[in-house]
């Protein structure tokens, strides 16, 4: 059976893999599990970004958790990092956050924290699947009268945690012209005005939302809109947030874009500027461009890499004690900041670190320091089910050795499946284009072949 949790939560289409009913179980099973230790009535900070789902799953998850005898601080739409933040700053035991990240609408996903603002171990994200699947769960006494959990209306939450992140910033943007794209999703109840309050020319796409359009054609998955719009209006730095807002991705002042890669790049430079970069290293996944390892290298970093998902590299960071972290995709950790990543965190200290550089420094000069080489990944629909029989399979497996015997040193070959959705991703890195794209395309096509028809839907 396939493990609830993936690598960001549970996560599936709204009402047909993530029903209501499975809502509820988590809510009153997360209640359960995250506060048995307490002494006190427990409190859970619940908040969601703009998707239409969100209603649906948030009042059978606020169901599970006060059938629990937990309250509830409903915070409504905030980036997740917000969620994380308020969990800690008011003392909360725990916060789930109802989003599907980068997803389009029809997906939805429930993703905990604990008390202290930082993601579940897999270990406790285990606890609760068992406890969802114990026959006896739902035979144990309920709490009644005035043991049953309160819901709170908690409004100021999007608001307190916008003020926080203008408090930290420290930072004057006066007379830089900033475009933001909030992906029509969370990011647009903080982001336009925390940037206009700091000073900054801000001109918004992506902020609109209706419940379905999030990261349609918007936001850091699909940065074609953002980058014409930076050169349409001559600005400084265009960002593109995802749907919750807990990743990043930037455009430079001539249109082009800065990856998750790149800024890991130059806000490590920035951190060891103020002697922040703790043990001088960056830690960063497998899917990281070979050229961050090697632009670290050169400025005397270490590159640490880790399997994908942003709560691996978290654990990493903490148990080692590194103040910086990432993703290609943008999700970028700021230890000495926040528990977990944060997309407009990360623009915060991106615009600061342009700021430190002097006042005609540019991003597109800044990311220099970086040189990629190609990289290409290609995702093939291939269903959960089927996920682990395509990733053992002899045939792929014979190719991926095949394929990097081919690159030698000069590239990579890395066929992972996706944690979030039905896809077996592959990419390659080498020096050239064509000759990556080709391998790129034989790899695809040997997974397709070892998948019997219809099965990759």
């Amino acid at each position: 059976m396939a493990r609830m949790f993936g690598t960001d939560g549970v996560r599936g289409v709204a009402n047909r893999d993530l029903t209501p009913d499975l809502a509820f179980y988590l809510g009153m099973a997360g209640a359960h599990v995250l506060t048995e230790e307490t002494h006190h009535k427990p409190t859970l900070v619940v908040g969601e970004d703009t998707r239409i789902s969100c209603g649906m799953l948030g009042s059978a998850l606020i169901a599970g958790i006060t059938s629990a005898g937990a309250d509830v601080l409903y915070v409504g739409v905030i980036p997740t990092p917000g969620v994380a933040w308020l969990t800690r700053k008011l003392g909360a035991d725990a916060g789930v956050m109802i989003s599907a990240s980068h997803n389009s609408f029809e997906y939805n996903g429930i993703k905990f924290f604990s008390g202290s603002g930082f993601k579940l171990p897999d270990e406790t994200e285990d606890a609760i699947e068992a406890r969802i699947s114990d026959p006896s769960f739902l035979d144990y006494e309920r709490p009644t009268g005035e043991a049953v959990g309160r819901l709170i209306h908690y409004k100021e939450g999007a608001d307190e945690y916008r003020e926080h992140l203008q408090s930290i910033a420290g930072l004057d943007l006066s007379g830089m012209k900033i475009v933001v794209d909030c992906a029509h999703g969370a990011s647009s109840v903080v982001a336009p005005r925390l940037f206009r309050d700091l000073g900054a020319d801000v001109q918004t796409i992506g902020a609109d939302p209706d419940g379905y359009n999030i990261n349609r054609d918007c936001g850091s998955t699909h940065i074609g809109n953002l980058s014409r719009a930076v050169c349409e209006h001559g600005a400084d730095i265009g960002l593109a947030f995802d749907g919750d807002a807990d990743r990043l991705i930037a455009v430079d002042d001539s249109g082009e874009v800065c990856d998750g890669d790149v800024m890991l790049a130059i806000l490590a430079r920035d951190l060891d500027r103020f002697g922040k970069l703790k043990k001088k290293t960056i830690v960063a996944t497998v899917m990281s461009n070979l050229g961050l390892e090697l632009a670290a290298a050169s400025a005397g970093y270490e590159l640490i890499r880790t399997q994908v998902g942003d709560r691996y590299v978290l654990e990493r960071m903490l148990a080692d004690g590194y103040a910086i972290g990432g993703e290609q995709s943008g999700h970028i950790i700021l230890l000495d900041d926040s528990t977990t990543g944060d997309g407009v965190l990360t623009a915060i200290r991106l615009l600061g670190a342009i700021r430190n550089e002097g006042g005609s420094a540019r991003l597109s000069e800044m990311r220099k320091i970086i040189r990629k080489l190609p990289q290409i990944t290609v995702n093939v629909r291939v269903s959960d089910e089927k996920k682990q029989y395509v990733m053992n399979h002899p045939d792929l497996l014979a190719a991926i050795a095949e394929k990097e015997e081919i690159l030698g040193r000069n590239g990579r070959v890395l066929v992972r499946k996706s944690g979030t959705e039905p896809l077996v991703r592959v990419m390659i890195e080498g020096k050239d284009e064509c000759e990556i794209n080709a391998l790129a395309g034989d790899l695809c096509a040997v997974i397709e072949a070892v998948c019997a028809p219809g099965e990759r839907d």
